[in-house]
């Protein structure tokens, strides 16, 4: 039965209410009437006043009070419950199963309260039930109470790989049972088999969010650019989101290194989004995500396939002597040098080194071990780029038959302008095909060639041939030799056959025939065999973290995760082997999102459901403490309370009886109990001076900052009369920000946005003379245009903060004299804009003082972007962590930020006390003035 949100579990005692008019009309005849006697005497007594007098009937307020408390009980019996789920209740035990996927993630909160719930119905009405998570691997089903199962629902977390329902079948209970499925949306291998089973044993009802899932597939590198390709479903309306890019700063610092919009189109389930960063840059980059998006599915990590190709250069040519523009190998290097690391030395020693490409110019005999040893590393993924020349044209290899280390066979001699096989003049480069590497590249219309070695007409010959000249001749040959490639270019390295070297194109081509060589991960096979150890794993959320107790991983289930997607055995993270790093995607470079579909009679809800609470205790509770007013009550009516408790009688009964309020009817706040860890706190925050930093969630970030307050107290410790104690670490939104005068709160792009409670304590912390030095660590870039992230976030938060008016810091500031005589703020960066509390306008000069009386008091804010914390950071032994600047000049660079490190603190704890009149005559001596 519903009465409104409330349902009743055993409605039929509600019929009791219906007594309570007859309970009313017996309570009204209690006491009794008196009995009339006639006694002559009685008139002695008139006019006789009786202190004691008793009540001829029940007051009315006490039959309500005895009413309520009868009505309170029998609702309370009759089993009230707030938001009850209005279906038909089942008879039998409830199966709750839980994809527990990465798609899960953007609503686990929700998918957990409905699990809840649904453990709590069946507890009222008796049912046993069970819990599993589908992306666990399958264990047997067992059922039992549902208060058992609470305490491990709440500790159930999304898993960061899809499940695979098919073995499910296997493990499921005998007998009749209902099932709820909470649902990810969407459709994983298995669930049509599944889905028939529980049919078959009851009724099946699946709940699923009405959010959609996003995922992102791992990059790719094509014609110098990062390709992503971002999934959703469902895909009805159109969306626009954003990937970002993220790695290590030259600090060591994580920050994001780019990002680029996403669009979906209405109906579409797919959207590409185009990066193109320098490839410095690109070698940073360690994961991609998508913007707004919490799951494990909508971040990409990266691993060497993105990175700077180890590229070894070999000629025969190495003792010769001659100008520097005509070595075969010049025009390489400087090509590759920006975009690949560069390794030197002979064949044998190179090959143990395992280099990603190998550049044979114009090297035409190989010894029979040489030769053996680049067949085994063509077969591990590498890239053997050859390069004609006079050598490779007078020798005879590849002219009967194909040599393994070319791609095609070649005609004795060669062509040339002017030759046997002559042209009339130098010829000009084809447009390059659609499935050529070099498709998209810009030839420059002066680019010809004068002479090449030709190949010999094969069938194999066009398949092989990724670039021609404008005649059709092949300029540019490829062949796969193992899980490797062998190409040809048959010109020389250098200018002497071609002025191809010259050119722009030259080192484009370099670059994409470099990105094409696999290394790292990449093809299945190449990771089987060998013991992979995981460096970094990715939860649900897709945040990374430490493996844990996850130990090696073998290659063979290395390369299913590759092939077929991440498992318990080989979760989503990075692996490494020596010098090689594979990461493995929960989402494929194939994947695609399709919707779970439901067979007839299954009942599809959405995760929306209020939590049922009970009502019943609350109700017997009251009527019990109705009771309990209901007795002093009527001792205070019948004269039975002695006179000295009466007032005391009154004021229970005041206290105990409802009071109308006009907002929400709240349960009363108990006092918070005393906290001892916050109690040894505060004592430590308050036995001395006490540096502060602001914590972000970043741990990188909040290490350096601590590591820079302990190096900036021992200066302080050393140069000065204060005596800091170790620097600690705020939390915002729980520590208490009264004990410091000082915090530094560096900035990241993704930290959190304080509360609203933050916030009041941020600004009482200012308002109370405190001070915030705002630390965006950006200003190495904050000059190229724009807003950084780093800036973005301080306006997001600067934006609840009681801020004064902010300029510039001008030179008489008393900043630049608390301590030391400094014109200058640097830190690990040397960005010349430091933000302070603007000075009033009608500010002027003393008489006898060569300064202004501005800011009569501690300016509240100081923000900047200068990574002070990376110039003070030291070690445990005092030693700096991070380099600042070169040579003299970074010494004198982290001297100028200790300075400023403690002209700050001494303006903190000592305010104007430099603009005093007593300090002017040797201000001004020291100022020359």
């Amino acid at each position: 039965m519903m009465l409104g949100p409330i349902g009743f579990a055993a409605p039929g005692l509600l019929l009791a209410l219906i007594a309570l008019p007859i309970l009313w009309l017996l309570l009204r005849a209690i006491p009794p009437a008196p009995i009339r006697r006639r006694f002559p005497a009685v008139a002695l007594m008139l006019g006789l006043k009786d202190d004691e007098r008793q009540a001829d009937k029940t007051p009315w307020w006490l039959l309500l009070l005895r009413m309520l408390a009868v009505a309170a009980a029998i609702i309370g019996f009759a089993g009230p419950v707030l938001n009850p789920e209005d279906r038909q209740p089942g008879n039998g035990p409830l199966l709750v199963l839980v994809d527990g996927s990465w798609a899960d993630a953007r609503d686990w909160p929700r998918v957990q309260a409905r699990a809840a719930a649904a453990l709590e119905e069946a507890a009222r009405a008796g049912r046993p039930a069970a819990v599993a998570r589908l992306s666990d691997a399958p264990q047997p089903v067992v059922f039992s109470n549902p208060a058992d199962w609470q305490g491990r629902l709440a500790a159930m977390q999304p898993a960061p790989w899809a499940p695979d329902l098919a073995p499910w079948v296997a493990v499921l209970p005998e007998g009749w049972f209902d099932t709820l499925w909470l649902s990810d949306g969407l459709d994983h291998p298995g669930r049509a088999e599944l889905v028939a089973e529980l049919a078959a044993r009851g009724q099946v009802t699946a709940a699923i969010s009405p959010r959609p899932a996003y995922g992102l597939r791992p990059a790719t590198l094509a014609e110098g650019k990062i390709t992503l390709t971002a999934l959703r479903l469902p895909d009805a309306a159109g969306a626009e989101l954003e990937v970002t890019a993220h790695g290590p700063d030259p600090a060591g610092i994580d920050r994001e290194l780019g990002r680029a919009p996403v669009v979906f189109a209405p109906g579409s389930g797919e959207a590409v989004a185009t990066l193109e960063v320098p490839p410095e840059l690109r070698n940073r980059i360690n994961r991609f995500a998508l913007l707004g998006q919490r799951s494990a599915g909508a971040v990409s990590l990266t691993d060497d396939s993105l990175k700077r190709r180890k590229v070894a250069v070999i000629d025969n040519s190495a003792d010769r002597e001659g100008l520097q523009l005509l070595s075969p190998t010049h025009y390489l290097r400087q090509a590759l040098m920006p975009v690949a690391e560069l390794v030197d030395g002979t064949l044998s020693d190179i090959l143990p080194a395992r280099p990603d490409v190998i550049i044979l110019a114009d090297v035409a005999r190989l010894t029979e071990a040489e030769q053996d040893g680049l067949l085994d590393w063509l077969d591990g993924g590498g890239l053997l780029l050859r390069f004609a020349g006079p050598r490779l044209a007078a020798s005879d290899v590849a002219r009967s038959e194909e040599d393994p280390l070319l791609p095609v066979r070649l005609r004795q001699g060669g062509r040339s302008v002017g030759g046997t096989m002559s042209w009339g003049e130098p010829k000009p480069l084809a447009p390059f095909a659609e499935g050529s590497p070099f498709h998209g590249l810009v030839i420059p219309p002066d680019v010809t060639v004068s002479e090449q070695v030709l190949a010999q007409p094969d069938p194999e010959l066009g398949a092989r041939t990724i670039a021609a000249l404008a005649d059709g001749t092949p300029l540019v040959t490829r062949k796969a030799v193992g899980a490797g490639q062998v190409v040809l270019v048959h010109v020389t390295a250098n200018a002497e056959w071609s002025n191809l070297p010259l050119s722009g194109l030259f080192m484009q081509m370099l670059e994409r025939l470099a990105v094409s060589a696999r290394i790292g991960g990449g093809a299945e096979g190449a990771v089987e065999g060998l013991i992979w150890t995981p460096e970094r794993v990715m939860d649900g959320y897709g945040d990374l973290g430490e493996p844990g107790d996850l130990g090696g991983v073998a290659g063979d289930a290395l390369a299913r995760a590759l092939a077929e997607g991440p498992g318990a055995e080989a979760p989503p993270g990075l692996y490494r082997h020596e010098d090689r790093l594979v990461a493995v995607n929960t989402l494929s470079a194939t994947a695609t999102l399709a919707p779970a579909v439901w067979p007839a009679g299954t009942v599809v809800e959405g995760l929306g459901a209020a939590r049922a609470k009970a009502l019943g205790g609350w109700l017997l509770a009251a009527a019990l403490a109705l009771l309990a007013v209901d007795i002093l009550a009527s001792a205070f009516v019948s004269g039975r309370m002695p006179r000295w408790s009466r007032a005391a009688a009154v004021v229970v009964i005041a206290l105990a009886l409802p009071v109308p309020q006009a907002g929400a009817q709240t349960a009363p706040t108990p006092a918070p109990a005393a906290d001892p860890a916050a109690d040894a706190r505060g004592i430590e925050a308050t036995r001395g001076v006490v540096l502060a930093h602001v914590l972000t969630g970043n741990p990188q970030v909040d290490e350096t900052a601590a590591a820079g307050l302990r190096g900036l107290g021992d200066q302080l410790w050393l140069r000065t009369s204060v005596e800091p104690e170790p620097p600690m670490g705020v939390n915002l939104e729980t520590d208490e920000l009264g004990f410091f005068p000082f915090l530094y709160w560096p900035i990241t792009p993704d930290q959190p946005i304080p509360s609203t409670r933050a916030y009041a304590k941020l600004n009482a912390f200012l308002r109370t003379g405190g001070m915030i030095l705002f630390d965006t660590r950006d200003a190495d870039i904050a000059g190229l245009g724009g807003l950084t992230p780093e800036a973005e976030m301080l306006q997001l938060l600067a934006s609840g903060l009681d801020v004064p008016p902010l300029d510039i810091l001008p030179e008489d500031h008393v900043l630049t004299r608390s301590f030391y005589l400094i014109q200058e703020f640097p830190g690990r960066h040397t960005g010349p804009d430091l933000w302070v509390e603007a000075p009033p306008p009608d500010a002027e000069t003393a008489e006898g003082m060569p300064f202004r009386n501005l800011n009569d008091g501690v300016t509240p804010v100081i923000i900047g972007g200068n990574d002070w914390a990376a110039a003070w950071a030291v070690d445990g032994s005092g030693a700096a962590i991070y380099t600042v600047g070169r040579g003299l000049a970074g010494q004198d660079q982290r001297e100028m930020a200790y300075r400023f490190g403690i002209n700050v603190v001494m303006h903190v704890l000592t305010g104007n006390y430099k603009s005093d009149q007593v300090h002017v005559p040797a201000l001004l001596e020291r100022l020359g003035e």
